[in-house]
Order: structure tokens, then sequence, then C-alpha cells
């Protein structure tokens, strides 16, 4: 494992040169990593270690569009794809990837399976962190770590597809055999991470949730939607408030940030755009602080998890969602997004 120097800040991080796939196979090499879920995470966990050349199975539903799914990708029924409980009776490590309100209501059955000697795998800190509202206590005898890939499943997917990587946080809450870490790091590399960064359950799931409602979702979504307002309200056409509001930014500028930094994509901008960013971020970001400590403070209350739990074990969640998102897509904002993304050379 190497140590990164963050700007002063030391952090334990594994690279795929230290770590390659190879030695991975090798410590993976008797196992049985049984992926339990096929629907955010685990088509792109699942796929990747089975093209790396892992053990790999799925449990899933039987005759549900999960199931269906994972036998067009190619998993075979009775060979590599089983009911999630005989998926788990055969797994040694049980990549528990379903959502987080399906955790707790699989975990019963979960639990019965998990023998001494087994390892438990999360892509998410939520279900350990909060287990006095989940009820997820594993047993002392199994591993229990985590990979969380920064990103959807889609995207982890896509990315080892083009020979890229997705980064990913890894943390190991249990070690019961002695191994958890080799363990940990093997299954990281196998579903395709660019590079791993040590954490811990806790921070793993706060970061997660604040991200999520902050700059990666929540926080963008609303600040696009008042941009996009404000020039509306200016006599702005729609093809023209899109275009300044979400399309330059994702096609443009943010692949300059990705490359080399904010900095290197202010210099590639004109002196005009320069000045203004320079004069207007650090008032954005006096503006979003307060806010932005108001919504850590809820996760770290546990706020935030609870209200997770309560809305997505409700009967009508699908439909409420549905319907909330069903708002966003009829907005004239996104309507607006999908005229603008049709005109793009690539989609003509």
């Amino acid at each position: 494992m190497a140590k990164l120097n963050f700007g002063g800040v030391e952090e334990n991080v594994v690279t795929r040169e230290e770590f390659p796939l190879k030695k991975a196979q090798e410590v993976l090499k008797d196992e049985v990593v049984a992926v339990i879920g096929y629907g955010v995470q685990g088509p792109g966990q699942a796929l990747n270690q089975k093209d790396n050349g892992i053990n790999v199975i799925v449990g899933q539903r039987k005759n549900s569009k999960s199931w269906d799914k994972a036998v067009a990708d190619g998993f075979v029924p009775g060979e590599t794809l089983f009911e999630i409980e005989e998926a788990l009776e055969k797994g040694t490590i049980i990549c528990y990837l379903l959502s987080d309100a399906a955790q707790i209501e699989y975990w019963p059955k979960v639990k019965q399976h998990l023998t001494p000697g087994k390892a438990l795998y999360f892509s998410h800190g939520f279900g350990i962190t909060f287990n006095e509202r989940t009820g997820i206590v594993p047993p002392a005898d199994v591993d229990v770590f985590l990979v969380a890939p920064k990103g959807s499943g889609t995207s982890l997917r896509r990315m080892f597809l083009q020979n890229r990587g997705l980064n990913s946080s890894f943390a190991v809450y249990q070690d019961a055999t002695g191994k958890a870490r080799e363990r940990v790091t093997a299954l990281g590399i196998a579903i395709g991470s660019g590079y791993l960064f040590e954490t811990d359950f806790k921070k793993e799931v706060y970061s997660d949730l604040a991200g999520e409602r902050g700059t990666l979702m929540g926080a963008v979504q609303g600040i696009f939607a008042a941009q996009y307002d404000v020039l509306r309200k200016n006599g702005h056409s729609p093809s023209e408030a899109f275009n300044e509001t979400v399309e330059e930014l994702t096609q443009s500028l943010m692949p300059l940030v990705a490359e080399n930094g904010m900095d290197w994509m202010y210099a590639n901008c004109s002196t005009t755009a320069q000045r203004g960013a320079l004069d207007w971020w650090k008032r954005f970001r006096d503006a979003t602080s307060p806010l932005f400590e108001e919504l850590y403070d809820n996760v770290a209350k546990g706020n935030e998890a609870q209200r997770s739990i309560d809305s997505n074990s409700k009967p009508d969640y699908r439909e409420k969602l549905e319907a909330e998102l069903t708002e966003l897509r009829e907005s004239e904002m996104w309507k607006a997004g999908k005229t603008v993304r049709s005109l793009r050379p690539e989609n003509n």
C-alpha cells in the first residue's frame, strides 16, 4: 500500500500497478463471489469481475426484471444465476448490493448464511453505520468490508469497457480471518477500480450522503434550475438558457476540469470569463456553505438515513419516486435538454 501526499495530508492508496489483476485473481481463486442484487451497482460489479476471471455468481429474485437482465447479460440460471438464498449458501464472499431498504428486509436471511470465515461486502457504509436503525449487525466470525466506487454501476462498467478505471474507496470493518484487507483489495481491483483510497464505514456514508445531496446531484440540479429560470425570465430562449447553464458545462468545461483541474479550465477560457469566475466563486461558496453545514449535520445525526429508510420502505415508494422523476423530466429545462442532446453531431 502506497502513501500519497495530498497537500500535506498523507493517505493510504492502492494502485493497479502495486496490486495487479493477476494478484487479485490469485487471492480470489478459491472464493465464490455472490453478488446479491442486480440493480444499480450489481450489473457493473458482477460483469467486471466475470470478465476479470473471478468466480462470480448472481443472486436475484426469479421472474423479476433484474433476473431477466442478468440472463441477458450472460449469467446462466442454475450455473451462475440463482435465487438469493441459494446464492447466499454458495457464496464465500457475499456482495450485498441490494438497496439500503432491501438490505434491511433481507438481512435475517443473509445472516443465516454468514458461516465462519465468509466475508460480507458492501458498497455503501449505510447498513453498518446506522445499524441501530437497520438492524444489520454481522456475526463476529466473518470479515466485513466495503469497496465503494465513486460513481454509478453504469459508469463503472462503461469505464471498464474503455480500459479505464473508476476510483473507489475501501474500508475494513471487521477482520475475522486475518485476510480481510487482502480480500477487499483484491475485490476492489477485480471490479475495475482505477485506484483505491482508504476510509472507514462512517466516513464513507457521511461523505456519500452529503455528496449525493450536494454537488453530485441535489445542489447541482438546484443551481441549474435557478440559473435557467433567471435566464428565461429575462427573455432568453430555452435553447440559449440550457446551453449556457448545462450543455457548455457538461460537454465543454467539465472535461477540461477532469483533465487538469479547475485552474487549467479557467486558463483555457476567455479573460472575460476568467475575471468573472474569479470574482464570483467565493460569493457562491459563502452563500452555500451554511446549507452544506446544515446538510452534513443532518447526515451525522442520522436524519437523512432515517428519512431514506422511512420513505424507501413504503409500499407506494416506487410510484412516488416516478412522480418526482417525472416532474424533473417534464420540466422545461430538461425537455430543452432532450432536444439539445438530439442535435449533437454524434446523434445525427
